[in-house]
């Protein structure tokens, strides 16, 4: 039984702390908050008991870390100091300084450390796991109506990062160049941002987030030479199109939409709707974390995912920063 304790009992705190009392073979033995009502709320409602700090919380083998992303850094090192396996929620750190910082602490503790970018256990996502991703072209809109629990980073950091780490992982290729612009609305950061991103194999992302959306909306769109991906994250859901020669039209469960001429020759054009498993993304993310811990598999998403996602997001951030 791996005994967890999460630090933090905001929106993302509370949400974790009961599902780890729903995990075969995790206990939830502690909740750290130094806000004493809250917390002591949160711990008594999952069984578990509350301390202010990491500091007076008992003996535990992991934690989550769900606090605001300006004590991330200094949470993470806490717990790997102790020698404590970390996930950690996204962003993994305010800063690429912080997240490299991370990265050598995990390295020298042998700990495991896994980032909560919890888009990448979504069920749509999932679906992708039968399908060929190669893409030349991807366009992500991550819409949110205002929430004031996020105002400690800009839209970048707290929205966009989430399709960051999703197109560093369906391109597998190194960013080549990166131009950006955004405004602030309601905060001191921005709140509404776009951002191109291109990768040194050719495939171009373009990113848009904004946090004062009147409806909320989280889609991507993938195109491919042969295919192209529609997701809904917020639905899940997923269609494909493809282009395939007739000898490999399957009716079991591709649908005929028709026919063309292609400089490759005739082709036909098919509708696919892949399966999307029904799960709890962070309860799924939570069983990958035991599994490492258990294993010493490397972790579903690690510290490097992590650090380089927020690397990536500075980088729009000072570009928007500098137009200014």
């Amino acid at each position: 039984m791996i005994r967890i304790a999460v630090i933090g009992t905001g929106h993302l705190g509370s949400i974790h702390a009961k599902l780890w009392g729903q995990q075969d073979g995790a206990s939830l033995v502690a909740v750290v908050d130094p806000d004493e009502h809250k917390g002591r709320a949160v711990a008594a409602e999952h069984g578990a008991m509350w301390y202010p700090s990491i500091d007076d919380m008992p003996d535990v083998d992991a934690v989550t870390i769900a606090s605001p992303t300006s004590l991330h850094h200094a949470h993470a090192t806490a717990a790997l100091e102790r020698g404590l396996h970390c996930f950690i929620e996204k962003p993994i750190t305010s800063t690429v300084a912080e997240a490299t910082d991370l990265l050598r602490l995990a390295a020298a503790s042998d700990r495991v450390v896994q980032v909560g970018h919890v888009e990448r256990f979504n069920p749509a996502i999932q679906a992708l796991a039968s399908v060929q991703v190669a893409p030349r072209f991807i366009e992500a809109h991550r819409l949110a109506q205002f929430k004031p629990r996020a105002i400690d980073v800009s839209v970048i950091h707290d929205l966009m990062i989430h399709d960051i780490d999703l197109i560093l992982w369906l391109t597998k290729s190194a960013v080549a160049d990166v131009r950006a612009t955004g405004v602030s609305v309601l905060t001191d950061t921005p709140d509404i941002c776009n951002a191109r991103i291109e990768f040194e194999n050719g495939c171009v992302a373009n990113l848009t987030a904004s946090r004062i959306s009147a409806k909320p909306m989280r889609k991507m769109r993938v195109f491919q030479a042969d295919s192209y991906i529609s997701l809904d994250l917020a639905a899940p859901s997923v269609e494909l199109y493809r282009l395939i020669d007739t000898q490999h039209f399957d009716m079991s469960h591709q649908v005929p939409l028709g026919n063309i001429s292609t400089q490759h020759g005739d082709r036909m054009i098919v509708f696919d709707t892949p399966a999307v498993p029904a799960t709890n993304a962070i309860a799924a993310e939570q069983r990958a974390f035991l599994n490492s811990i258990r294993t010493g598999d490397v972790a579903a998403v690690t510290a490097d995912d992590g650090a380089e996602a927020v690397r990536i997001a500075e980088i729009v951030a000072s570009m928007i920063k500098g137009a200014a």
